[in-house]
Formats: structure tokens, sequence, C-alpha cells
């Protein structure tokens, strides 16, 4: 049996259940339920987040404080049913993200023999500027055994290349890669946790769970009315981020062009995941002044090493009295810097984890990095493989896990719905 189908049929029963019988009762009693459940197009929740447009939301999106983002495995090779799941979280997140239940009948308003099409444990709580962001990982178009299970093979982008080997990657993979991803951000935790766990229950039989992490704390602002937050080392990150105002820069380093080799993604972005572990034990016995030559800015201020405004502009060739550069040749800023990597730029959109302790007393805490581009290959992997080789950080950071993603264009309306241009 289809899945939609069974959710169709569940709301069915729940709508018979609830004593919604004959055509004109039946008519009553939706408009009822629409109206008390403030599911009327005229009544938008204040603090939402248009879903609809040429974009996703969540990319550009004045980054939220909370985020929990999952990796899925498919685990059917019916294409019709990956669509039509594909369909009902598209539905589900149109309505999520303005703060009403997951499904139509909701959590509480069902048939009491019928599972409800809502968790429940967002009720009473609004929007909190809720994003659902979708992306599709290479395996999806080829899995590990060559399989083409979609038909979808031919339509892999260029960009959508597998990673390569970093010096210094300690990559679990368990926790790396992924055929579908949803990041879900958020001022409130509840409320993205419960989209995501709404998300994966309708994806029973469809997908799995392959890792998710939380995350709090943003530390990138993608926006200029947003300050510049903190990592879990003490500085400020993401000072030279891209922001939403950057319209021709993001034209021209984060949304796919239809010439780019993929004309079902033009519209869409490259999301780059990687976990980094912070050995935050050492870091914190490390001298402010050298914690301050590893990345080439002032702990407090933010400003780069021999200025003193957080947005001053780098100068690299200014030296020290002892004929030094103040800005270290093997300091983070300078190695990540555009005027030394081609001009490549990413849109950052991390947030700090802290996962307990890894069982030695340690804190299992650090970055789980985020960024979208218009092209890894020519961006995220160009920086990294300059920071893997030359960071003076190294010694204090390890990454765990890693994925890439292309996340499609927005979803145009209701009869729209994540990955038309890939499937349909």
């Amino acid at each position: 049996m289809r899945f939609g189908t069974v959710m169709r049929r569940r709301r069915a029963i729940a709508l018979a259940g609830a004593g919604v019988v004959g055509v004109a009762g039946a008519t009553a009693g939706v408009d009822a339920w629409l109206r008390a459940s403030g599911d009327e197009p005229d009544n938008p929740a204040a603090d939402a987040v248009p879903f609809y447009g040429e974009h996703q939301a969540g990319i550009v999106t004045a980054a939220q404080d909370r985020l929990h983002f999952v990796a899925f495995d498919v685990i059917t090779d019916d294409r019709d049913r990956l669509v039509e799941m594909l369909r009902d979280w598209t539905a589900a997140a149109a309505r999520m993200t303005a703060g009403k239940d997951a499904g139509v009948i909701g959590a509480v308003e069902g048939a009491p023999e019928a599972p409800p099409d809502d968790t429940g444990e967002a009720l009473g709580l609004p929007p909190a500027q809720l994003t659902l962001t979708v992306g599709f990982g290479p395996s999806l178009f080829r899995d590990a055994r060559g399989r083409d299970r979609f038909g979808i093979a031919a339509k892999r982008p260029p960009a959508l290349a597998d990673l390569p080997h970093f010096p210094g990657d300690a990559l679990q993979p368990e926790i790396s890669g992924g055929d579908l991803c949803v990041q879900a951000c958020a001022n409130d935790p509840q409320v993205a946790v419960h989209a995501v766990r709404n998300l994966a229950r309708m994806g029973f039989g469809v997908v799995s769970v392959r890792y998710s992490q939380l995350g709090f704390g943003r530390t990138s602002s993608t926006s200029r009315s947003q300050a510049t937050p903190r990592n879990l080392m003490g500085f400020k990150d993401g000072t030279a981020n891209l922001k939403a105002e950057d319209g021709r820069l993001l034209d021209e380093h984060v949304w796919a062009q239809a010439g780019d080799g993929a004309p079902w993604m033009a519209g869409g972005s490259y999301l780059v995941t990687r976990k980094i572990r912070m050995i935050i034990e050492t870091w914190d016995r490390a001298s402010l002044a050298e914690q301050e030559a590893i990345f080439g800015r002032a702990k407090g201020s933010g400003a780069p090493l021999g200025k003193t405004g957080e947005f001053d502009e780098i100068d690299f060739s200014a030296k020290g009295a002892d004929g030094q550069p103040l800005v270290p040749m093997d300091s983070h800023v300078r190695l990540a810097h555009p005027d030394h990597n081609g001009g490549a730029r990413l849109l950052r959109r991390g947030y700090n984890f802290v996962d307990g302790s890894d069982g030695l007393g340690r804190l299992d805490a650090g970055l789980f990095f985020m960024a979208y581009q218009r092209d890894p290959r020519k961006q995220f992997v160009r920086v990294q493989t300059q920071l893997a080789r030359n960071d003076r950080l190294n010694e204090y950071i390890r990454h765990v896990s890693s994925g890439v993603f292309a996340c499609p264009p927005g979803v145009r309306g209701p009869d729209d719905y994540w990955g038309r241009t890939l499937f349909g």
C-alpha cells in the first residue's frame, strides 16, 4: 500500500470519527476546524518565515538560534514512493513552518481509534521562525553498489562531487553522507525537533535516519541585522560571512545557475556539512596570545591583529616589531580569506554542539559546520585543502563527519514539492 494512500485513509477515518457526516456536514465541519486551528491562508503567524519562494528558506534566512539536522538513507527502490513522500513532506513543511500541525487532522482532533497525524509536542508553540531545507546526497543518484535506483543518475550535477579526503580527516562513516538531508532551524529547540520527528515519522518505510545533530548558538550571522556570534573557543566566528543583503555576491557564490551543468538546480545551492570536534581541554590551556595568533584576530573585539574594529580590512602585509607578519602566515583568517583562495567565498550557517562527554572526562563539543555555495569543488574544497595543510588551528580540532548535498530551488506553491525539478 502506498504511503500517501495510507495517510489519506487515516485522514478520512479521523474526519469521520470526529462526527463529520454528509456533504453539508463535512463542509461545515472542515470549515470550523480550519478556523479553530488558524489554518486559513489569511491568518499568517507573525513570526513565521515564508515557505514558498524562488529559493528554499533556511539558506539566506537570518540564522536562528537552534538547529536539528538529520541525514536519511532511502530504504526503498520504488521511485513513486519516494516522490510521494517528498510531496507529503513538502505539504507538512508548509504547515509546520506556519505554526500548524504536520497533518491536516493534527495531534488531537482525529478519531480516538486512529493514530494522530502530528506528534503533539509543539501544540501551543508559535512557529519560532522555523525553516526546513532539504538536500539530496550523491548516493541518491547512484548508491554504493553503483545502482541508479530512481533513474536520476544522469541528472547528478557535476558540482555534487564526493568530497576528497583532506589531511587530518578522522571521519566516521556512520555519521557521514546520506541520501537526503533535512536542516531544521528555529528559535525554539522543541519546534525544530518536532519538525524533524514528524518528517521521520511520515517517511517510515521509505527512509531511515542515518544520523542527526542538535546545535545551539549559531556560529555565523547571515544578515547585517545580526551581531557576529562566538564559537566554543570564545572567538567571533564568520565576521566576513556572505549576507542575505549581498544580492550580486549571492548570485555569484551561492545560487546555482542553469548554465552550471544541472538546469534542475537553478535557484538551488550546495550544502557542505562537517562535524568538527574541538579539543577543548587543550585549547583552554593555550595562552591568550597564542589563541589570537592562531585565529589572526583579537579575542575580545574580533578585530584583525593590528586593527581595532571587527570589520576593519585585514592588512596581510603589516609587520610587527620583529619583522614578522602581524597576521601569521599559518593563521586561520589568512588561510581562509578569499584573497588567498582565488576569491572563493562561502555562506556559512554553522552551530555549536555539546554531545556530552567522550567517556574520558572530556567534553564532546565543537562546531557543526554548514556552508552553502554554488560549487563545492571551486569553493569549499579549495579553502579546506589550504586549511587542512597549513592551519595552526588543526592542533586543536578534528573533522569527524562530512557530507555534501544538492539543495534544490524553492517550492513555488501548494502544487509544487521538494525535488519536482529533479523527479518531475
